[in-house]
């Protein structure tokens, strides 16, 4: 079903405007931290939930076709009991980052996106419809033993696991423990900078670090200070890095944004015009492009 979902997305980006991204914006103050709700459990689209940042856009498709529509997908999991002392949950910057980057990729390529993004349990039924899922603050995950075969066939029938988020080596090893329970034949290797995907739309130049983004405090800490990594488990996670594992066709099963935090890139954009234009238009929003247009097209 993934594949055959994907050549349905023959998708042509609209050319980036002199190399580069040019989004409106407007500015308010922040919506708080993060913080839990009841419907975190039982919610089955980002609608369901308040906005914790500046508010999200709402759109609509043509009747008719609500279904033929690339679909953001967050999964509901559970976080292990151990590991990581500052590693999060799967909901993390939700709904917003969800909700704006839908927004970003209808409004900037010619992409038709589903409005209300979608929420699963890797065991859902539904999982085999959405050939792209996303998990956040992934350094506790903890795959329950029903789900490592589910998520098994998901990625090895064309299915695409992206994580985000995470940082450090402590946060890593929990992570790629619970991918090898999944993918033990496979290992992770690391994009280097003239891979396509890094080309694919937006030209993506220079070192790995210069697409680091940290939360959005230490963002806008970081035009003074200018530092943009994020200091987890005694460690100061420096080095940016985006690993891959790949099937035999050297098509993309699980890819892994590490040591830094698209989400709040997504997330934060209304929220101080600073880390707007250095981390969300710059960084954020261009690498997701890309990866959605590679992902869809390889």
């Amino acid at each position: 079903m993934y594949l055959t979902v994907k050549k349905q997305w023959l998708i042509l980006f609209l050319l980036p405007l002199a190399g580069g991204v040019v989004l409106a914006q407007r500015w308010g103050g922040g919506g708080g931290g993060e913080r839990w709700y009841p419907e975190y459990e039982t919610c089955r689209t980002a609608r369901e939930v308040p906005s914790h940042s500046t508010g999200t856009p709402s759109w609509t498709n043509e009747p008719g076709f609500e279904k033929d529509v690339l679909t953001f997908v967050r999964i509901r999991r559970d976080r292990a009991p151990y590991g990581s002392r500052s590693a999060g949950s799967w909901w993390t910057d939700f709904p917003d980052s969800d909700l704006n980057l839908s927004y970003r990729l209808q409004q900037m390529t010619s992409l038709k996106v589903n409005p209300d993004g979608r929420v699963l349990d890797l065991t859902d039924k539904e999982l085999c419809n959405y050939p792209f899922i996303y998990m956040v603050e992934p350094g506790r995950l903890l795959l329950r033993n029903e789900e490592v075969p589910i998520l098994r066939k998901y990625l090895l029938n064309g299915g695409v696991l992206m994580a985000d988020d995470f940082w450090g080596q402590v946060q890593w090893a929990g992570f790629q423990r619970e991918i090898k329970r999944v993918l033990p034949e496979r290992e992770f290797v690391e994009l280097p900078m003239d891979h396509p995907l890094f080309h694919c739309v937006f030209d993506l130049k220079g070192p790995k670090n210069s697409l680091q983004i940290p939360n959005v405090g230490q963002g806008v800490r970081s035009q003074h200070d200018g530092i943009t990594w994020e200091y987890h488990d005694g460690e100061e996670c420096t080095e940016v890095h985006v690993r891959a594992i790949f099937d035999d066709n050297n098509h993309i099963l699980v890819l892994a944004t590490h040591n830094t935090d698209n989400g709040d890139g997504w997330e934060r954009e209304g929220e101080n015009e600073y880390f707007f234009h250095n981390f969300s238009e710059n960084r954020a929003f261009p690498l997701a492009i890309n990866i959605f247009f590679y992902l869809m097209t390889h």
